[in-house]
């Protein structure tokens, strides 16, 4: 699967393929750069998305719908990797974590990946949007209240504000008690980060929490798992929450510092509905870039290109999204053709409360902080060097310092239908109790939970 760059203006990549590397400082800092010499190549190219690991990365819009809505010559199960199980892939390579076999929705093809994903996809319609709405904007002023009283006026938004907000929000929909909600928030931010032993405080605290669940139910989505029809034992439960939290938290975390970032900016129009920032977020800077790791069942030639049979083919949601053939005729595709969420039948199945709960923080912020802006341009703000993701790495961001005190609870409500999306309410402001009691020690979930509870 070897192409020669020469004459391409495709930069010297891995001494070992002669492949463009798609990590480091390089790539990270302009990626559309590498992507538009890769299109050079045809509608995908190979790169090396580790060092060590080569795949087939599609950049192109219409070859990444074909591969996507196509499950029956393109299948998920990376069991089928080639150079894993020939031993070609260093066994201490970051791309095992992402590409490596885990048994979840997202890995599974045919029967086994509709039973899997039909309780996820039935779990997550029980979720009621006017309580996710007052969830989010309730965790929102929390975040918010920790650093708005700063004398300077002055925060980072990213560490601050869009990383910890997702994992508050699941950490309530997933009916996680306090102590259990620390550990869970410190298993998933200790895998991105890279912390040894963070699978094993999140496996850990996920097979509590199903057992917890298990002698005492709730109106949550684990207990919601775990009661579906589907019948998944604890082992699929585990999987299937720990799909939704690395698939959930770190893309979220990205959009909502992008759009925010991007409304704040100079170059936005004033007037125009936040919406439309996150809309432009999705559409030009994916949060999650390149992934969706496919394995084609028989050789398939695209372009001039052969994609080997077991050979891992990734979708550049990134490249495919701002294909100069796309854009051309962007305007009149509906707002959500983009590929941020994917395509075909393993489509993120949490695209509608993805988009209301970063829509929602992003306006939380601007209620909250009405004076907000941007300490930086858009334009000079630096972007995470990986890539799986399409991130900021810092929003530094001034307003006027005020004071912001707990609102009311969201109560949990039964399992209901989805229903129409509603303006966002604002939530009324409660005070704390006169002689209110030290706020408990813990990590971040009890504190929040303790806040909200006026302790």
């Amino acid at each position: 699967m070897q192409q020669p760059s020469e004459r391409t203006g495709i930069p010297d990549g891995c001494p070992a393929h002669g492949n463009v590397p798609l990590y480091g400082a390089d790539f990270g800092s302009a990626p559309e750069r590498t992507y538009t010499q890769l299109r050079e190549m045809g509608p995908s190219a190979p790169v090396d998305i580790a060092p060590g690991v080569e795949v087939e990365l599609v950049t192109s819009y219409d070859a990444s719908l074909y591969i996507l809505q196509n499950p029956t010559l393109f299948v998920r199960d990376s069991r089928r990797w080639n150079a894993l199980n020939e031993g070609r892939v260093p066994a201490d390579s970051p791309a095992l974590p992402m590409m490596g076999y885990r048994p979840n929705a997202l890995f599974s093809d045919g029967a086994a990946h509709a039973r899997l994903r039909q309780a996820v996809t039935d779990s997550l319609t029980t979720i009621d949007q006017s309580r996710l709405v007052r969830l989010t904007q309730q965790t929102a002023d929390y975040l918010i209240s920790r650093f708005s009283s700063d004398s300077l006026g002055q925060a980072e938004l990213m560490a601050a504000y869009a990383q910890p907000l997702p994992l508050l929000v699941f950490g309530d929909l997933f009916g996680c008690p306090p102590e259990l909600g620390d550990r869970v928030i410190a298993g998933i931010s200790g895998i991105f980060q890279g912390t040894p032993g963070a699978d094993e405080i999140l496996g850990g605290a996920l097979t509590e929490l199903i057992a917890l669940k298990r002698s005492k139910p709730g109106e949550d989505l684990t207990t919601r798992l775990m009661l579906h029809a589907a019948r998944l034992t604890d082992e699929e439960v585990l999987h299937q929450l720990v799909t939704l939290l690395s698939g959930g938290t770190a893309p979220l975390s990205a959009a909502i510092g992008t759009s925010a970032a991007l409304y704040l900016s100079d170059d936005w129009l004033a007037g125009l509905p936040i919406e439309d920032a996150v809309v432009k977020t999705l559409w030009n800077y994916a949060p999650i870039a390149n992934y969706a790791g496919h394995y084609p069942t028989q050789d398939v030639q695209l372009g001039n290109r052969t994609l080997r049979a077991g050979d891992p083919v990734l979708i550049s949601f990134a490249a495919a999204n701002t294909d100069p053939k796309l854009t051309e005729h962007r305007e009149q595709l509906s707002s959500k053709a983009h590929l941020a969420f994917g395509a075909g039948p393993h489509a993120c199945p949490a695209k509608d409360p993805a988009f209301m709960i970063t829509s929602t923080a992003v306006e939380s912020l601007l209620n909250r902080l009405p004076d907000v802006e941007m300490r930086v341009p858009f334009k000079e703000l630096a972007w995470a060097a990986t890539p799986w993701s399409r991130s900021l790495v810092t929003v530094p961001i001034r307003y006027t310092p005020r004071t912001l005190l707990p609102t009311a609870a969201p109560q949990p409500t039964a399992p209901s239908s989805p229903q129409p999306a509603a303006a966002l309410p604002q939530p009324p402001s409660a005070g704390r109790p006169g002689h209110a009691a030290p706020r408990p020690k813990g990590g971040l979930f009890s504190r929040f939970r303790a806040w909200v509870n006026g302790e």
